[in-house]
């Protein structure tokens, strides 16, 4: 009787210490949102080693039934916040224009492989865009700045058509944006989208400026332009096996040659920086389930 006693009292403690094991496993420690925010705006320190282990991922929910129907415009978003916004669609791309601030507040299209393939040559010929009520932005906005006039959508997503390239130099789809971060690390995750767009046939994609309010200059003498304090970039896509997968990459404004992976976040965050709803118009259950945390191994070539 006693052994059966002191077995039964073993494994009670044995099964205690399981419990406490998975209650501790199941702990995800994630930063808030403002100290990513201040992190990414700060100067950056030497680049400690990246840990190439994905994020914890949140269990998928239900997929869209065989009957369910999804827009084809997915990578449109919404603001929540209190952006002046004149809303614009071109063949390539869809723009909320910002007239207050003279740049967009988002630009979103999808890129699949076969535009990825496209033969029409970069034109380099910046134009205003015919669409803008009021007085539109001009190249010459931009000359003697110090900044490029940086693409939000890139003219090498849009050599699949030479109208597409045309508008890609409209003025709306421009921001000031520091020539080290064209010319680099925002460079470098334009060339990563159209290899994501080429092995996995389609992404949707949403990319802007970062405003913080009464901290940024502006450029121009005739139009008053604001330099963003960040640029955002969100990529959604569909995988083989039916569910989604999304990423948000938030980087500063400045020079930087740091990998691709110190700007990552979750969508969550990233609206949170932005007062941008992205991806809205999936059904709720995915909606809340790609936006709260990411895994980069859906991401990488």
């Amino acid at each position: 009787m006693k052994k059966v006693v002191t077995l039964i009292l073993a494994l009670l403690i044995f099964l205690l210490l399981c419990a406490e094991l998975m209650i501790q496993q199941t702990k995800i420690s994630r930063d808030n949102v403002s100290d990513i925010v201040n992190s990414l705006f700060e100067d950056q320190p030497t680049q400690q080693p990246i840990t190439t282990e994905p994020t914890q991922q949140l269990p998928i929910a239900p997929q869209p039934t065989a009957t369910t129907l999804l827009p084809d415009n997915l990578e449109i978003p919404q603001l929540t916040g209190n952006q002046s916004e004149q809303y614009i669609e071109h063949l390539a791309y869809t723009v909320s224009f910002n007239p207050d601030y003279n740049i967009p507040n988002w630009v979103a299209y999808c890129l699949e492989k076969t535009e990825v393939q496209g033969e029409y040559s970069r034109t380099d010929k910046f134009l205003p865009d015919p669409l803008v009520k009021g007085d539109p932005v001009v190249s010459k906005d931009y000359s003697g700045s110090g900044y490029d006039r940086g693409h939000m959508a890139p003219a090498a997503d849009m050599r699949w058509s030479q109208q597409a390239m045309k508008e890609s130099f409209y003025m709306t789809n421009i921001c000031p944006q520091n020539h080290n971060n064209n010319a680099g690390d925002w460079k470098d995750l334009e060339e990563l989208v159209r290899d994501l767009a080429y092995k996995y046939d389609k992404i949707y994609i949403a990319a802007g400026p970062v405003v913080v309010e009464d901290t940024n200059t502006t450029i121009g003498t005739v139009r008053k332009i604001v330099v963003p304090t960040a640029f955002f970039k969100m990529l959604l896509r569909q995988k083989n096996d039916g569910s989604w997968t999304a990423i948000g990459f938030v980087m500063p404004n400045k020079p930087g040659n740091q990998p691709l992976m110190t700007y990552m976040l979750s969508v969550d965050e990233v609206e949170t920086i932005t007062d941008i709803d992205f991806f809205f118009q999936l059904p709720d259950s995915i909606q809340q389930t790609v936006e709260a945390d990411f895994n980069p191994a859906d991401w990488t070539i």
